[in-house]
């Protein structure tokens, strides 16, 4: 058919217009914005230029099939999209759908440049799961390539509302997910097919919600107030990044660190004594610059991107304000993924160790606490980027080295005035190897004497001065001097060799 001028624009307004009117009313009484508004907020003005804008233009009520795809610039940086349309059949995918989100990834690997996607999608379309589920092109093709992206470019997901059933594994497979509280969610079965199932009578929010995956199953995140926090956290997230795996992260103009923060002072003489490490981060590193990530899951371990002196860092830090920063099965899992994901993207990673260890016990033992811990040791030993471990205040047992310390090859080893570094605590150490004979002293002035004097004795063996005689230190600084060192240190490492092994690849202890 021949289209007019007048024709064409009465088309084009269709599809731009998306749904119908009650499912843009009903979205905005969520406080849900517009596919195409969600896009217009995120990316530099003007700059979008859509692909598949007549995708199904001949059915009835599928403008666009449902997705938003195409390419512009945030922060004049080439980023390829997808968004979904949840007024075109609650964002549901039909083949076009389908086919558009493929074609997009595939440019965004192919040009080297990252991608976003912007979820809000009821899953496939039961009614043309023949088009969209079991071929070639379908949709298991859209993950396939997400995996083949993973590493390569930076994918960033925000979710506004529903990511359902095979759907959910868009957001899965991203470096990061940000979820808007109260709308967003990811289940891979709806609330009746639960109930259908398994008999649980359960809501999507008690599922799958924002809270529930930022804060306990650790697929999100961060958790967002607004759609507005949301685009911020995708366009922040992608500052700290290079737009694929061949380059350096972005530098900017240093800023110097907060004056108002004395890192001596936050850190407790007692290693018994909690303080919290995101403020010690916070003022180690430039000034408002530490993005953290997955703040409100497994907290005893504080991970994020940072700058110092302008270049970007990672941080993996161990916060005795939670479970004694111990290391736990999840805790674990956060530092791999987090340790893997700068190493991909070439940023230098900074350990702050305060680590007491892996926690101990039969629960964590069932939960494949040895597992877990071996995955997180393999990510610290192949990453290749500059790498320092800072031992603020103790690093013990396993917790040393998954902390990078000095068997995992880091450029640098630096412990403070106060480090301590040993197979375990000397009240641990000491009751240990002297159990019986402390149980056997019944006088308890006697036996108080006979504990302080082994404690110094163990005490004296760890000094960190003879660790760095020694050579396993390889420099003991002031607090004050610690960002000095670092910069320095980071500059230095800048040339690294970066091939770690003879091989295709690991088998990882997953």
């Amino acid at each position: 058919m021949t289209l007019d001028s007048e024709a064409l624009e009465q088309l084009r307004k269709r599809v731009r217009a998306g749904g119908a009117e009650k499912y843009h009313a009903a979205n905005a009484a969520k406080g849900k914005l517009f596919a195409r508004e969600r896009v217009a907020l995120l990316v530099d003005e003007g700059s979008f230029v859509e692909d598949g804008t007549y995708a199904n233009a001949l059915a009835d009520g599928l403008p666009a099939d449902g997705v938003v795809t195409g390419q512009a610039t945030i922060d004049g940086r080439p980023v390829c999209l997808m968004a979904n349309d949840s007024t075109v059949k609650a964002g549901s995918w039909g083949a076009r759908t389908v086919e558009k989100i493929i074609r997009i990834i595939e440019r965004a690997y192919a040009a080297g440049m990252p991608m976003v996607y912007l979820v809000d999608s009821a899953g496939a379309r039961i009614t043309d799961q023949v088009d969209l589920f079991p071929g070639r092109r379908g949709a298991g093709k859209i993950f396939w390539n997400q995996v083949r992206a993973s590493g390569s470019i930076p994918q960033v997901c925000a979710l506004f509302g529903p990511s359902a059933a095979g759907g959910a594994y868009i957001p899965a497979f991203c470096d990061v997910v940000a979820m808007v509280e109260g709308n967003a969610s990811m289940y891979l079965g709806s609330d009746r097919m639960v109930e259908m199932v398994t008999g649980e009578k359960t809501t999507l929010e008690e599922m799958g919600g924002a809270r529930v995956h930022c804060a306990e199953s650790g697929v999100g995140h961060f958790l967002c107030k607004t759609e507005a926090d949301a685009l911020k956290v995708v366009r922040d997230y992608l500052s700290y990044l290079p737009a694929n795996w061949t380059q350096a992260p972005p530098a900017v103009a240093a800023v110097d660190a907060p004056a108002t923060v004395d890192l001596a002072a936050l850190v407790p003489a007692s290693e018994r004594q909690a303080f919290d490490m995101r403020r010690y981060v916070k003022g180690l590193l430039d000034a408002d610059s530490f993005l953290e990530i997955q703040a409100l899951w497994a907290k005893e371990l504080t991970i994020g991107f940072g700058r110092l002196n302008g270049e970007v860092v990672g941080v993996v830090a161990n916060n005795s304000m939670f479970k004694g920063g111990v290391l736990f099965v999840d805790s674990a899992d956060k530092a791999t993924r987090f340790v893997q994901l700068c190493d991909a993207f070439n940023v230098p990673l900074l350990f702050l160790s305060d680590v007491p260890g892996f926690m101990v016990g039969t629960a964590v033992e069932k939960q494949g606490i040895i597992r877990h811990g071996a995955k997180m040791i393999t990510a610290i030993s192949e990453a290749t980027v500059p790498k320092i471990c800072v031992v603020v205040r103790k690093a013990y047992g396993a917790g040393l080295y998954a902390m990078a310390g000095p068997g995992f090859e880091p450029d640098a080893t630096i412990a403070l005035p106060t480090a301590k570094i040993a197979v375990m605590g000397a009240e641990a150490a000491v009751n240990a190897v002297y159990a019986n004979k402390i149980a056997a002293i019944v006088d308890a002035d006697e036996r108080a004497a006979f504990v302080a004097a082994k404690r110094a004795e163990y005490e004296r063996d760890i000094d960190i001065v003879r660790l760095a005689s020694e050579l396993v230190i390889d420099a003991i600084v002031e607090p004050h001097e610690l960002r000095t060192e670092l910069v320095r240190r980071y500059a230095a490492a800048k040339g690294k060799e970066r091939h770690f092994s003879r091989r295709r690849h690991g088998v990882t202890p997953v």
